[in-house]
């Protein structure tokens, strides 16, 4: 079989932008953060070019790091990476501060990509921390999540240079009808808990028809990587000899999705992911599993009002 790199599979965002249709994941537990930074430099040298964070993962200080001594190391330029960050919802009537909070920890000029990362609205502290109450983020009930939306496009509009593109996360069908409805700038992506025992087939061909790509995370389950398990998974790298990570990543890849695969192993990142070939079968067969045995991984307490399907037993959100 071809050891292709799928590291340098890309993708057209409906702005007309290309970028990598992997990205470095860095949402970590917080013992495990400060590997990040290491990590992020091993990668963009294995090859990654598109690196996904957050304010809620605690990461950016340490691949703002990672990036400085890239740079000075002239192993890439800025322009050679795709960098996507996020809103949280505490900043939801505030979202370019959270931006500028970003950009300074990250120590870059502009981001490719900002996320509203939840279409929720929390309580706040006066430096845009959310308010916590048994665990878990404290609700706005006064607030429109919408609104986080309708700012991120004013920034976009009005600044380009600093924001290069918008999108959405963890949004619904429903949500994302009314973000149509109501506002005149198509999310690039919706990033979504997506793998083959979570396909999510009706978002994605929704998105599709209205110019959206969907970004998948947690593509291989989540703590432990338990997807890695699944018949289907290992019948495929068996018959492509490739690694069930290889499968994982692919069925994303192939489908013309984005996939932010998240490790702090430096040999596993260094070794990044093969293209495999999947067919059109057994991408059928990959949704078929979660479609008849659903589960989903990630389900904060907080968020359980937005109605996902197949939501589970809930779990605090670290």
């Amino acid at each position: 079989m071809s050891s292709e790199s799928a590291l340098t599979i890309k993708l057209k965002l409906n702005n007309g932008i290309e970028a990598p249709a992997i990205a470095l994941g860095t949402a970590n537990p917080s013992e495990s953060r400060p590997k990040v930074k290491e990590t992020v430099k091993a990668a963009v040298k294995g090859g990654y070019r598109h690196i996904d964070t957050a304010w809620f993962y605690g990461t950016e200080e340490y691949i703002g790091e990672a990036l400085a001594e890239l740079f000075a190391e002239g192993v890439v330029k800025r322009e050679d990476l795709f960098i996507t960050t996020k809103v949280w919802p505490s900043n939801w009537n505030n979202p370019s501060r959270s931006i500028d909070e970003s950009l300074k920890r990250l120590g870059l000029d502009y981001v490719d990509l900002v996320l509203q990362h939840w279409p929720l609205t929390f309580k706040a502290d006066a430096d845009g921390k959310p308010i916590i109450k048994d665990g878990n983020s404290v609700l706005d009930e006064d607030g429109d999540y919408l609104v986080t939306w309708k700012k991120l496009i004013e920034l976009y509009k009005k600044d380009n240079k600093k924001i290069r593109s918008i999108g959405v996360s963890n949004y619904t069908i429903k949500y994302l009808e009314r973000l149509l409805k109501e506002t005149d700038v198509v999310p690039v992506v919706n990033q979504v808990e997506l793998h083959p025992s979570l396909p999510q087939v009706d978002l994605v061909k929704f998105g599709k028809s209205k110019g959206i790509i969907t970004e998948a995370y947690s593509p291989l389950g989540s703590g432990g990587a338990p997807l890695l398990k699944l018949p289907i998974v290992e019948t495929l790298a068996k018959k492509y000899d490739v690694s069930g990570a290889d499968v994982l990543v692919n069925y994303h890849v192939k489908s013309g999705r984005f996939v932010a695969p998240r490790s702090t192993n430096i040999e596993r990142v260094t070794r990044g992911f093969k293209s495999v070939p999947l067919t059109a079968d057994d991408l059928k067969s990959l949704d078929q599993e979660g479609i008849d045995h659903p589960h989903r991984y990630i389900n904060p307490g907080f968020a359980k009002s937005v109605g996902y399907d197949n939501w589970g037993e809930e779990k605090p959100f670290k």
